[in-house]
């Protein structure tokens, strides 16, 4: 025991090592009014623009015939939405994977959602409802499905074909309720109606977007005003804010993937994507323990660089 203590380096007096007066209090306040004023000045000088939200009621006043298409679609259950299988819907074979693995479909559909039902039916059940739209609503639910299918179907064709996909040029057929329902939908979409239906969950917060979330992206109003402003998937737009205003750059290393091949042109882009940058973090993590890569700050010298103030002290501690 006595020989350890013998061994032992003497603990070091704190009065022998250089020291200055330093006032926290003080480089906390200078830092704290510095850091205020320089956020305020960035924000008035580089600040992105407030645009207007982009609601249901906006899209339908202002490209009602790209919203009646969409409603038609979710009506069908053909939509973006109805088809993207999990955590929405239970699609089969819908879903990406890394490699055998379908990560989707692995979590399973978490947030059931019947296009239908939730953006077109329940809306027009919920809201009082004129004679033609009653038996409308009657009609489409007393009809077998694959009746239901052929309706949607046969006026999503003819909306393909009408000049201008306006649905007063659509030619005669028989398309059942489903121009209807459609028109009903319409208008209580441009009375602002659909919004506060499709955000009702029973909750005392009602700030889940989801649905409505879902329902816009199913159309192409919302993709284009993205793309005006620069914020589509091949314009860079996670790390864009409106227009060409920086927003997240510490988002590039995850954006950068989907500008190349062959993550750009791949239908499971954003499972490999996650899964690329899940092994970089984790190599990240792993630096400390890598052999060489851990060592490269040594063998650059760059700590020399942080601590250049220590070793030219050192170096004139020696000279004297």
């Amino acid at each position: 025991m006595r020989a350890r203590e013998a061994h032992r380096r003497p603990v070091p007096d704190p009065g022998s090592f250089p020291q200055r007066r330093y006032d926290l209090l003080k480089e906390f306040f200078l830092a704290l009014v510095a850091t205020a004023l320089l956020a305020v000045g960035l924000a008035a000088a580089f600040s992105s623009p407030d645009d207007r939200p982009i609601t249901l009621a906006r899209w339908a006043r202002a490209a009602p015939n790209d919203f009646t298409a969409t409603a038609v679609a979710q009506l069908g259950r053909t939509s973006g939405t109805a088809q993207y299988g999990p955590p929405y819907t239970t699609t089969p074979g819908a879903g990406q994977r890394i490699g055998p693995v379908n990560l989707q479909r692995a979590a399973g559909a978490t947030i059931p959602i019947d296009t239908a039902r939730d953006f077109v039916l329940r809306p027009l059940t919920a809201a009082p409802e004129p004679a033609a739209v009653s038996a409308g609503l009657a009609a489409w639910h007393t009809a077998p499905v694959s009746r239901q299918q052929q309706w949607t179907a046969a006026y999503a064709d003819a909306l393909g074909k009408a000049p201008g996909g306006t649905p007063a040029r659509v030619t005669p057929g028989d398309y059942g309720p489903v121009p209807v329902l459609a028109a009903r939908l319409l208008g209580l979409a441009k009375a602002g109606a659909i919004d506060g239906e499709l955000l009702a969950t029973g909750q005392f917060y009602q700030t889940d977007y989801t649905k409505p979330l879902l329902f816009l992206g199913d159309g192409t109003y919302l993709e284009d005003q993205a793309r005006t402003r620069h914020l589509a998937g091949d314009q860079w737009g996670m790390m864009n804010e409106t227009g060409n205003y920086p927003g997240q750059p510490w988002l590039w290393l995850y954006t950068l993937w989907y500008q190349i091949e062959p993550f750009s042109s791949s239908d499971n882009a954003d499972a490999l994507i996650w899964g690329l940058m899940a092994l970089l973090t984790l190599a990240f993590i792993l630096v400390p323990f890598t052999p060489g890569v851990r060592s490269i700050p040594r063998w650059t010298g760059v700590y020399r660089l942080v601590w250049r103030d220590y070793y030219h002290s050192q170096r004139t501690a020696r000279r004297r």
